[in-house]
């Protein structure tokens, strides 16, 4: 499928990953929804059809363990945390069309249909199989009922995935000493027969198909690894009364669903739902997920990169259904420089956000662009507060409100002026980058746009003095101010996918007529209202002392749960786990060696992957004095058609050494398991020492 540039005239869908229903959500959580949001209302104001899905994901071992600690079913266990989600993402301005959850009517329906589909078109097979068990407690253990060792990497892992090593996906059987989760006792492999959906059979599609998968770079990249490499069958039962039963007939009546089948499906289901409420010529699921295909957009965390590129497009084309066109894979969260804890309390809850008072665009636009999606971003209330401060009151707020007041209190409203060429052009710029950044599947350049926009605004005003003007050049005054007030409603129609409470009262204060969110790009060069109201100021500032309250209510409630509970994490699949870094080395170097290492500010010019390698590819990189080639170990995880321009930090007196029969002068320094490459705060120049 050859993608073309939003917007299209095909109806496109944009899925959030479904949170599990399990526990309270935090703003770790919050960062994939709320950039669904954002990136399904950008697509709407450039005049793509969009329908904004997800649900809850109720099914699984997880909620079957906490619902029986609780003694309730875990039907009702997972229904209260549903309606939980359901209730809070609206208060974050997270609009869904259609929210459901996996164990809904609709939804066991179009699971068993695509099941059935998979097994009429032979794609499923049964086979014998070890599986763990319990024999104190006689019964199987299925994925989080039993933990041990990972065959890959050996760390510590649960039943269906390396959570804190490797990050694999682990099968039924695979993993090494295993140990129940109920009693603690070791556990025994016994002999199962189980359903398997032959991944296998598409491992040339998959390879086709994440060519041309559009989205983030670490979507894009990380999956080649499994899929070049060997592609294994996938176990698509589990042995365990909580989930979807197996289609009836089909030789499986005493197994479930396993949870990875029917979660995804819950995608096709809840726009099927949508379709069902508003009808389909408003909008038609068909035409999206089967009919010629339509624009299939998902937004999730990075730890669910694999389910997303490997297993589902691999159920969507045996089915008969439509491919993803991008997978957009954002960053964790990590608070004051460590990882998320939710037994230790180390997290800033949903709801405690909104309990202290705070406009929930605030944090909108601090998790929308602080940083690249797929990176990790820190959350401090420092620089929550600076951003706040700087960006939204110091920029946006300020200009909207100035500009908007100085027309209101000397014309009574948009002075009878033509648009300036100059500020026409810069609005057309400001839609250009908007549009460009959608299509590039980046939601901080489509915020940048916007505030960038108000950015020009105040220096425009500063720069004209409409002040000075209105006695000595009143017409120079009046052309002046009409600039600005466009520019305002420029602001309020680019800005409203990142800030669309705020956004809406700016609209109205520029007089729009309807909502905001009811209007496409064009609006921002449509004449505003000639009569306008005498503005209030969209921001207000964080003072130091609330950083200081909410440090200090913070660092209280850390103390106290560590105080109550010293065990381990138990986050879920999408949380940040607290991060176990390696102890700072013992043998300290003395200021002569530190100065033997001649590290430099380089700039990539030239990255293409090494044929036949997994990790490596090869740059070209400008370190002031001459260009180096260096073989580096990112091709997997770094789009590397993005990095020529970039900014890379350089050791260059490190020996000569050939790696995959390429020639590597230098090592490019990064950070972390996922490459998070090495970089300037300023404007360094090429070849500068870092000192």
């Amino acid at each position: 499928m050859n993608h073309e540039e939003f917007p299209t005239d095909r109806p496109a869908v944009v899925t959030c990953g479904l949170p599990y229903a399990n526990g309270d959500l935090h703003i770790g959580h919050l960062r994939t929804y709320v950039g669904g949001d954002v990136f399904a209302r950008a697509l709407r104001k450039l005049g793509q059809e969009t329908a904004f899905v997800s649900g809850s994901d109720m099914h699984g071992t997880p909620v079957a363990v906490n619902a029986e600690q609780e003694g309730v079913s875990p039907e009702a266990f997972a229904l209260e945390w549903h309606e939980t989600y359901e209730a809070t993402f609206p208060k974050f301005g997270v609009d869904f069309d259609n929210y459901g959850h996996t164990h809904d009517a609709t939804n066991v329906e179009t699971t068993t249909d695509i099941v059935r589909a998979l097994e009429d078109n032979g794609h499923v097979y049964e086979k014998e199989i070890m599986v763990a068990y319990d024999p104190e407690e006689e019964q199987s253990l299925p994925d989080r009922y039993v933990e041990g060792t990972c065959p890959y990497c050996g760390a510590k892992a649960r039943g269906d995935e390396c959570d804190e090593g490797c990050g694999r996906h682990l099968e039924p059987g695979e993993i090494e000493n295993p140990e129940s989760t109920i009693t603690g006792n070791p556990a025994e492999y016994r002999e199962q027969t189980h359903k398997f959906f032959r991944v296998s059979a598409f491992q040339e599609y998959l390879g086709e198909f994440i060519d041309r998968l559009e989205g983030t770079a670490n979507a894009k990249n990380q999956p080649r690894e499994w899929i070049e490499g060997e592609l294994r069958d996938w176990c698509i039962t589990r042995d365990m009364d909580w989930g979807i039963d197996y289609p009836e007939g089909k030789g499986a009546d005493d197994l479930v669903l396993y949870v990875w089948v029917d979660a995804p499906i819950e995608y096709i289901s809840s726009t099927k739902q949508y379709t069902e409420r508003v009808g389909a010529d408003v909008y038609d699921w068909e035409e999206v997920w089967r009919e010629g295909g339509g624009e299939i957009v998902h937004v999730i965390g990075r730890d669910i990169i694999q389910h997303h590129t490997v297993f589902w497009p691999a159920m969507l084309r045996g089915a008969g259904y439509t491919e993803p066109r991008a997978v957009m894979a954002s960053g964790f969260i990590t608070l004051n420089g460590k990882g998320f804890s939710t037994s230790r309390n180390r997290a800033v809850w949903a709801d405690e956000y909104l309990d202290e008072g705070f406009d929930p665009d605030l944090l909108r636009y601090y998790l929308a662009t602080n940083g690249g999606f797929q990176q990790d971003v820190d959350f401090s209330w420092e620089r929550f507060r600076e951003r706040v401060n700087n960006e939204l009151v110091g920029t946006v707020g300020n200009f909207a409100y100035r500009a908007l007041l100085f027309a209101h209190r000397e014309f009574g409203g948009t002075p009878d002026a033509e648009l300036s060429e100059e500020v026409r052009e810069r609005i057309e710029t400001a839609i250009d980058d908007f549009a460009a950044a959608v299509n590039d599947y980046s939601i901080r350049e489509a915020g940048d746009a916007a505030v960038a926009l108000a950015g020009f605004g105040n220096e425009y005003i500063q720069r004209n003095e409409p002040w000075n003007l209105v006695d000595d050049d009143p017409e120079r005054a009046a052309q002046v101010i009409r600039d600005c007030v466009q520019i305002a409603k420029a602001v309020a129609v680019l800005f409203a996918p990142v800030a669309p409470g705020t956004c809406e009262r700016l609209w109205s204060q520029v007089g729009g007529e309807g909502s905001v969110h009811d209007v496409t790009v064009d609006a921002a060069l449509e004449p505003p209202a000639a009569d306008l109201d005498e503005p209030a100021e969209l921001y207000e500032k964080i003072p130091d002392e609330r950083v200081e309250e909410l440090n200090a209510k913070l660092a209280e409630r850390v103390e106290a749960a560590e105080a109550d509970d010293d065990e381990d994490d138990d986050e879920s699949d999408s949380d940040m786990t607290e991060t176990d870094f390696d102890p700072i080395e013992s043998d300290r170097i003395d200021f002569e060696t530190f100065q033997d290492l001649d590290v430099r500010v380089g700039e990539i010019l030239e990255a293409e992957g090494i044929e036949g390698a997994d990790k490596l590819a090869r740059l070209v990189v400008d370190i002031g004095v001459e260009e180096r080639q260096i073989v580096a170990g990112i091709k997997q995880l770094h789009d590397l058609d993005t990095l020529p321009g970039t900014r890379v930090i350089v050791l260059a007196n490190l020996e000569q050494a050939e790696l995959f029969g390429v020639e590597s002068n230098g090592m490019v320094l990064a950070a972390g398991e996922e490459a998070d490459l090495l970089t300037t705060l300023g404007d360094a120049r090429p070849g500068e020492r870092v000192r």
